[in-house]
Parts: structure tokens; C-alpha cells; sequence
């Protein structure tokens, strides 16, 4: 997919990239009934107190419901559209099942409006088919991928994400992540073949900092130009080193080296391989 380039005319649109959105989306309205209004906290808990730094309310938007279950076997669906949605990286498709009903699915790359695709436990290898992992070859790509058979997709749903399939024993799936994480679940759990839409999305550039603001993020205060009331790297004439042993947030907790995952969480288990930790040079 192209990435879009504009004109100098200002400094924010020097360095702004975007999506071509025109050579990929096939409308820009969505479908009224399958979309909803959410409301916003923007990191504000019950008593309006800020909770979560830096969000803001940004545009206003609509929510699609997208159904990450494909839980309708043996019917199959046609694409109707490519749609952009505001919530998620990457792209959404309309589909029309056999039986009159439409739905909004995670657009997988290279698909286009009139491909069918359908839910089935051995469905044909095509791209946008959705079956169950034992039935997926060793080394294929697939996205949308369920944790427990039947809850729905939870892996790779993100922009030009996809796992890779390493084979399947004793009603177990492993399966390589993009973080190079190998992980094993159940080969009765259903995914998707193909990558999902929109790989291009990580070269997306804003260009300005309102551009920012309209996606709902607000500004960043460095710690280190804070007074000391306010941060612990705070304070003190001119640049100055951090002055702490180990790396610490606005509130005091070591962020830097720390395990934050749970040590008893369910899917540890499930983990083969802990992704490679980045060293930094």
C-alpha cells in the first residue's frame, strides 16, 4: 500500500505521511446499525479524577461492532466493503452472510469487495477463511486467533499483524507471535487465514502535534523539567542527571527492569518462549 506524502505548505505537513486511504477503502460511511456511541473517560475515574495520564477526548467517533467470534459455521459471507474505523489500526469489512445477515469482520490483507468467505472446522485454505487450528497446515499465517476454544479472536488482531502455525501434537497448536514469543493453545481454537489489513499503518507520520490531539493523546512532560514537588527527577538548575538509583515514574514505582506480569497468571503455561529482550547498545 502506498504511503501518501503532502505538500511542504507548512511545517506540520513537512514531515506529515498518511495512508492512501482512496486506493483501499471502498466507502466512508459505515453501517449505521452495527455502530454505536461510547463514551469516553478519557482517564477519569467515578470522582473525575485523572487516573491514566495523557489522554484527551479527541474527535468525535463512532464505535462499529466488530465480530471477532465468527461463530456462524458453514454459512458462507460475501465482502460488501473495506471500511476504515476509527477505534482499530487496521481496516474493517462488511460482510453478507447467505442468511440475510451482515456483519463487520477484521479485513485480512488482500481481500476485496465480492470474495467469499466462510466459518468451518475445515474449511479450503483461502485468505479470510476462519477453521480450526489442527486443521492448518505448519507454517501458515493466520490472524484473529483464539486463547480458549470459543471465546473469540484475542491474538493478532492489530495492523499487518499474523502468527505462524509450527505444528500441532497431542491437541496442542504452537504457535510463533510477532514478537518472536512462542506460545501453545488448543488445537480446537479457530483462526483466521491470512494477515490482517493495513501493514503500511506503522509508517504513519502526524507531522504536527494537533494531529495528536485530534487521536485523543495529550502531551508528555518529561520528568527531568518538572520542579521536585512534581517528579522525582525534578528540580535543580539547568540539565541535570536523573540522580536516582533506578528509573522511577511520576509516583515513585521502578519502572525500569521490573517484571510486571503476574507470576500466577492462567496463560504462563501456555508460554514456550519468552520474546527476546532488546539490548540496548
Amino acid at each position: 500500500m502506498p504511503i501518501k506524502n503532502y505538500k511542504p505548505t507548512s511545517p506540520g505537513m513537512r514531515s506529515r505521511t498518511g495512508i492512501d486511504y482512496r486506493k483501499s477503502l471502498t466507502t466512508s460511511r459505515p453501517n449505521k446499525s452495527l455502530t454505536k456511541n461510547i463514551k469516553t473517560n478519557v482517564g477519569r475515574n467515578s470522582f473525575g479524577r485523572i487516573t491514566v495520564r495523557h489522554k484527551g477526548a479527541g474527535h468525535k467517533k463512532l464505535y462499529r461492532m466488530v465480530d471477532f467470534q465468527l461463530e456462524k459455521l458453514g454459512i458462507p459471507a460475501k465482502i460488501e466493503t473495506v471500511e476504515y474505523d476509527p477505534y482499530r489500526s487496521a481496516f474493517i469489512s462488511l460482510v453478507l452472510y447467505a442468511d440475510g445477515q451482515r456483519r463487520y469482520i477484521l479485513s485480512p490483507e488482500g481481500i476485496k469487495v465480492g470474495d467469499q468467505i466462510v466459518t468451518n472446522e475445515k474449511a479450503p485454505l483461502k485468505n479470510g477463511n476462519r477453521l480450526k487450528l489442527k486443521n492448518i497446515p505448519i507454517g501458515q499465517f493466520v490472524h484473529n486467533v483464539e486463547i480458549r476454544p470459543g471465546s473469540g479472536g484475542k491474538l493478532a488482531r492489530s495492523a499487518g499483524s499474523h502468527l505462524e502455525v509450527l505444528g500441532s501434537s497431542n491437541g496442542i497448536t504452537d504457535l510463533r507471535l510477532p514478537s518472536k514469543e512462542l506460545r501453545r493453545v488448543s488445537e480446537e481454537c479457530f483462526a483466521s487465514i491470512g494477515s490482517v489489513s493495513n501493514p503500511d499503518y506503522n509508517l504513519i507520520s502526524y507531522g504536527k502535534a494537533g494531529r495528536s490531539r485530534w487521536k485523543g493523546i495529550r502531551p508528555t512532560v518529561r520528568g527531568t523539567a518538572m520542579n521536585p514537588v512534581d517528579h522525582k527527577y525534578g528540580g535543580g538548575e539547568g540539565v541535570q542527571p536523573r540522580g536516582t538509583k533506578r528509573p522511577k515514574d511520576v509516583y515513585g514505582n521502578i519502572t525500569g527492569g521490573k517484571k510486571t506480569r503476574k507470576r500466577k497468571k492462567w496463560s504462563n503455561k501456555l508460554i514456550m518462549k519468552r520474546r527476546p529482550v532488546k539490548r540496548e547498545k
